[in-house]
């Protein structure tokens, strides 16, 4: 016995009782269909990086912990400095000497030029006093380098936040030596987030020229979403394209590494359409009544496509025009109808 005829069979008893109720009927419509491809994406921070040492030393405080909530420019990491303080109290006390030098050379400099004009001097001596002048000038430019340097060493002991965000990793401990470029401590900012989500190469073109893309929560709910950023290069492994979406949600309700799902348009196409309560489903049969050219209704089986809406796409068994009953309850009575469709159009 075919599915229909099975169907017919289920649904004779009701067809055979009189209808006391109008049957409502509509056309089957042709109307553009938006086919989009659902992904998986991950929520990440904009901002997220790893602190690293410019100095050596050894860790003297540690304020904050991993997951401790670090307010920007606050200290981090506090290194041992009794090296640095030496350091620059040596290229201070350098820098008093080259300005003592260079102090006492302009004077010897300008009481020769003063007797040189008088004609009680050489040429030769002038020029001496005069490049003594400029070399002791000198010493103090290379003195103001290295004491610069010094701070800039001292400095390197203090390490603070460079954003405010939360602590994600401490990478060392209380007491021990670090060299510089060791890393110390990773971050991130829960501020700025985004979305990113690998894209198939056979989407990619499609993406790239819609530039459109529904981000959506476990829940459903729809999250705003900025600028669009595609990679210009594919995985090599996977053979997708990366896309990455800006987050512009006012709320502290999304985290890093929460996954959500991605909707991107990629093409659209003509389909036919029918009213999502003309359908009537029984097991794996799908069918709808369609009114024949004296208005009586006749069962007819139907493949169903994407649900948008309250309308259902229909793949095969009817053609566009054809008037299909809308209220098909009033037939098969209420308790046999079911319009659950095959699956949601996205």
């Amino acid at each position: 016995m075919s599915k229909v005829r099975w169907l017919m069979c289920l649904l004779l008893p009701a067809l055979t009782m009189p209808v006391e109720a109008e049957l409502l009927s509509q056309p089957v419509i042709r109307a553009p269909l938006q086919d989009t491809v659902r992904l998986d994406g991950v929520i990440e921070a904009v901002q997220q990086s790893t602190v690293s040492a410019q100095t050596s030393g050894t860790v003297q405080a540690l304020p904050f912990d991993v997951d401790d909530s670090v307010p920007a420019g606050a200290l981090i990491v506090q290194l041992e400095d009794s090296e640095q303080q030496a350091r620059l109290a040596q290229a201070q006390a350098a820098m008093a000497e080259a300005q003592a030098g260079a102090l006492d050379a302009r004077q010897r400099y300008e009481r020769i030029q003063t007797v040189h004009e008088r004609g009680l001097v050489s040429r030769q001596e002038l020029d001496q006093a005069r490049n003594a002048l400029n070399a002791a000038q000198a010493r103090v430019e290379r003195a103001k380098a290295a004491l610069a340097e010094a701070r800039q060493q001292l400095d390197y002991t203090r390490i603070v936040a460079p954003y405010g965000g939360i602590l994600t990793e401490r990478h060392v401990e209380l007491g021990e030596a670090v060299n510089p470029g060791q890393p110390l401590l990773s971050g991130l900012s829960l501020e700025q987030l985004r979305v990113v989500v690998d894209l198939p190469q056979r989407y990619a073109a499609a993406a790239r020229a819609d530039r459109r893309a529904r981000v959506t929560l476990a829940d459903g709910r729809v999250l705003e979403t900025g600028t669009m950023t595609f990679y210009p290069y594919a995985n090599p492994a996977t053979h997708t394209f990366r896309l990455r979406m800006a987050l512009t949600e006012p709320n502290n309700a999304l985290f890093p590494g929460m996954l959500v799902k991605v909707a991107v348009p990629v093409s659209v196409r003509q389909a036919l359409w029918v009213p999502l309560s003309s359908l009537i489903h029984r097991s794996e049969v799908r069918a709808v009544f369609v009114l024949d050219d004296r208005g009586q209704p006749r069962l007819r089986q139907v493949r169903t496509g994407v649900r948008e809406g309250d309308r259902i796409e229909i793949l095969a068994g009817l053609d566009e025009g054809e008037p299909v009953v809308s209220n098909p309850g009033e037939l098969v009575g209420r308790e046999q109808r079911m319009v659950t469709p095959a699956g949601d159009h996205e």
